[in-house]
This record gives C-alpha cells, structure tokens and sequence, in this order.
C-alpha cells in the first residue's frame, strides 16, 4: 500500500514530536521482544501480553490521526498490523501444535517474524522512510 502522491507535511517541531512517539512505540515492542528473550516468557508471550506491547499498541490508536496523511502513518499501520496479525498466526499456530500433537516449529517461526518486523520497521524510520508492506 503506498501513501497518496501529496502527503501531508508536518512543521519540523511537529515531525520531530511524531517521530519521537513511533520512536517510543518501537522501543516498548523491542522492550518486550528482550523480555521475551531474557526472562522467563517466550518472545511470543511476552510481544503478545507483555505490558510494554499493550502500552505500545493503545499508543498506535490513540496517536494515529496526528500522522494520518503522513509518511509516518505508514510506521503506524506497521506497528499495529505486527501485533494483530501475530495474534492471528499465534492462533493458527496453536491450531497446528494441538493438531500435531506437540511439533511446535511455526511458533519459533512467529518469533523470528516479530523480531523482523519490529527491526525493519525501526530502520526505516531511522531513515525516515515510509513502511510499504
């Protein structure tokens, strides 16, 4: 999905402030990945129900319509689609366990995935560029 041809400018204070949120956002979900990595939850548990994961996703919602029209609105819909679609693979991922009886690979496999959402999507932003897929 690519932005529309004349996005919305912001004034530098405004993109900076903006900037700083998606920064913050990033930093709570990456927070949870490392609770997930060193503590005693999974990556996947604690993206999933971890309090800074939860923060991170209200934060999306609430502050979406301040970057809607921008270049950042894209970072948003990134943020936000990582944490439901791994729901939703979450999901069918325990439907695969409890149909296999235990073979519990494709979880490992959604945990590299929120890994690489969450680091691709920060780069970008690093170098403020736009989210496409």
């Amino acid at each position: 999905m690519e932005m529309s041809a004349h996005p919305l400018s912001l004034s530098p204070s405004q993109e900076s402030a903006l900037i700083g949120w998606t920064q913050a956002i990033y930093g709570l979900h990456a927070f949870s990945l490392l609770m997930g990595i060193v503590g005693t939850a999974t990556v996947i548990g604690a993206f999933l129900t971890g309090w800074p994961s939860i923060i991170a996703v209200i934060l999306n919602y609430v502050k979406r319509g301040e970057v809607h029209g921008t270049w950042l609105e894209s970072h948003f819909r990134w943020q936000i689609r990582t944490f439901w679609f791994g729901l939703l693979w979450v999901a069918l991922c325990v439907a695969f366990v409890i149909a296999t009886f235990g073979l519990g690979i494709p979880m490992a496999l959604v945990s590299l995935w929120f890994i690489y959402r969450i680091v691709r999507g920060w780069m970008r932003l690093s170098a403020r560029r736009p989210m496409y897929a």
